[in-house]
């Protein structure tokens, strides 16, 4: 496994091993992700020189959000299979989930490391979601999807308020790269140095009750 702190300021930090439970955790844990390219024979790993995290006392919502919110049931884990499933739609600009990919979070999933935090409608149908790993107070969201306004920005609302208990200031919601979508809610760009030394606090911490039970 590559040591992201010895990178530089390549995102990209290795290839090749395999998508394991042991080898996925073991990456989260020192800072690293996978995430397959077209045509590479490999999985690659990468460790962002600039870390795309949503400190929780930073995320925005607007008036416009706050209205989205009130009008889904949010739940977790009720439905992952088909979270992941919809993240991975083929006709999504910038797909990345493979079949492998989906394979190894919904073993993870199984075991109980990586959860789905879903938007309903009131017609009880599943208006958006994310996914992501949870280990200790690291959520690593991994992908999200909406199929009705604002419906994967409700989850996300409501992961940080799940998450917002008496460890809130140390807890971390790492989104991987900051997007100008992403911008909007409260993600900043932390540099790799920082963000280690900010996932070492937050994988003593115990998990939030939301993703404990």
């Amino acid at each position: 496994m590559p040591e992201p702190d010895l990178a530089g300021d390549d995102d990209l930090v290795g290839s090749g091993a395999d998508l394991e439970p042991g080898t996925l955790l073991a990456a989260y844990r020192t800072g690293l992700f996978p995430m397959p390219v077209p045509d590479s024979p490999t999985m690659l790993w990468w460790s962002p020189a600039q870390r795309g995290v949503l400190p929780l006392a930073g995320l925005k919502v607007s008036r416009s959000l706050r209205q989205s919110c009130a009008k889904y049931d949010i739940r977790v884990d009720s439905a992952f299979d088909d979270v992941i499933r919809a993240c991975a739609d083929p006709e999504r600009d910038g797909g990345w989930i493979t079949e492998d990919v989906i394979e190894a979070y919904t073993r993870l999933h199984h075991d109980g490391w990586a959860h789905s935090v879903e938007a309903w409608d009131q017609d009880g149908a599943l208006a958006g979601g994310l996914y992501g790993l949870a280990i200790g107070g690291l959520f690593a969201g991994e992908s999200m999807f909406h199929r009705q306004r604002d419906a994967s920005k409700a989850a996300l609302v409501a992961l940080v308020r799940a998450m917002s208990d008496e460890h809130a200031g140390e807890r971390l919601i790492d989104v991987q790269w900051k997007t100008p979508h992403l911008e909007r809610l409260g993600v900043v760009d932390v540099p790799r140095k920082d963000y280690l030394v900010l996932l070492q606090g937050a994988l003593e911490l115990p998990l939030p009750e939301v993703f404990s039970s």
